[in-house]
């Protein structure tokens, strides 16, 4: 099972198809990126998309992160959410450079209880420069 997390905590993911954008069509809702994936090419899919994912295929790649803030750059305002291996102490980055949630499978979440995931949900003000004012 795989749970989304927001800024309230957990709920279920939605069970919705990703289409890769490489095979991407205008009938399609909900695109899926690649981390290594230029987002350029999803600038024609904005008007219409409800949500792009983009995978994480580990946490310790961070080229997910990079691809969020160039899509919101290029104009993209709908849902954007984070795809796999995103550990709760990447929460609040992950935030901050525009995705809306992270969707994670469920044995991570045994691992990282949403009580970790809602101790960053104050992103905006957990960061390094708020903490030295």
């Amino acid at each position: 099972m795989t749970l989304r997390v927001t800024d309230q905590g957990f709920s279920p993911a939605p069970l919705q198809v990703a289409t890769p954008l490489l095979t991407a069509t205008s009938e399609d809702q909900v695109l899926l990126l690649a981390n290594s994936d230029d987002p350029a090419l999803a600038v024609p899919f904005f008007t219409h998309v409800t949500e792009i994912q983009i995978t994480f295929p580990s946490f310790s790649d961070g080229r997910g992160f990079t691809l969020a803030r160039l899509l919101r750059n290029l104009g993209y305002a709908g849902r954007l959410i984070a795809k796999g291996h995103v550990l709760a102490d990447q929460y609040a980055m992950a935030r901050r450079v525009g995705f809306d949630g992270v969707d994670i499978a469920s044995d991570l979440a045994a691992r990282q209880p949403q009580s970790q995931w809602l101790g960053r949900a104050n992103w905006e003000e957990n960061h390094y420069q708020a903490r030295l004012r």
